[in-house]
């Protein structure tokens, strides 16, 4: 890989971006590869907005990905998928979570969640894909797993060896939770929409 690869994940504060894209960053470096990263989590902890920028190749200077340079588009929230267009290639790939948590100015009623979003994402672009890593982390055995299943299916996106994204996960998960991550990570794999 000749040339910088960029990374957007983005979703809402509690679903465990910032620890996937931590988690992304370290197996990036560890394959060999100059990496930056970046993250914007205001308001995440009360549900809010999050983002992280992940730029790798063989000589990176920047952390921040200028719009209509992102390669790659993971959200783990289908709505905050739209917030980031401007910053996506013009033929990208997307990687949706199903899961879907309601804004409050939707729950209040002021505002309606958009309908069919993998649809409106499809009619623009070419690769877009589908994933439910809550029903995967349920599957594993555990929902608190949902950001590792949602690794899982990121990983398949890069030739990157499993067994290096395993050894990632087990530095950043505690000990006591690290065969339920694996086995979320190891089926996020598996299961694409």
């Amino acid at each position: 890989m000749n040339k910088v690869t960029n990374i957007l994940m983005v979703g809402v504060g509690g679903q465990g971006v910032i620890l996937a894209s931590e988690i992304v960053a370290e197996t990036m470096m560890l394959a060999g590869f100059d990496v930056k990263k970046s993250e914007v989590h205001g308001m995440a902890q009360r549900g809010g907005m999050v983002n992280s920028h992940i730029r790798f190749g063989p000589n990176v200077y920047s952390p921040v990905i200028k719009k209509a340079e992102a390669d790659y588009l993971f959200a783990f929230e289908m709505l905050e998928s739209l917030r980031f267009l401007d910053f996506l290639v013009k033929d990208p790939v997307i990687l949706l979570n199903k899961q879907q948590i309601l804004p409050p100015s939707v729950t209040s009623g002021e505002d309606e969640y958009p309908r069919d979003i993998c649809g409106l994402l499809s009619k623009r672009y070419h690769h877009v894909d589908v994933v439910d890593s809550l029903a995967i982390a349920k599957n594993a055995g555990n929902t608190k797993t949902s950001n590792i299943a949602f690794l899982g299916s990121v990983s398949t996106y890069f030739e990157i060896k499993e067994q290096l994204w395993e050894d990632t996960i087990a530095k950043f998960v505690p000990e006591s939770l690290l065969n339920i991550n694996l086995k979320a990570f190891s089926l996020g794999r598996k299961f694409l929409v």
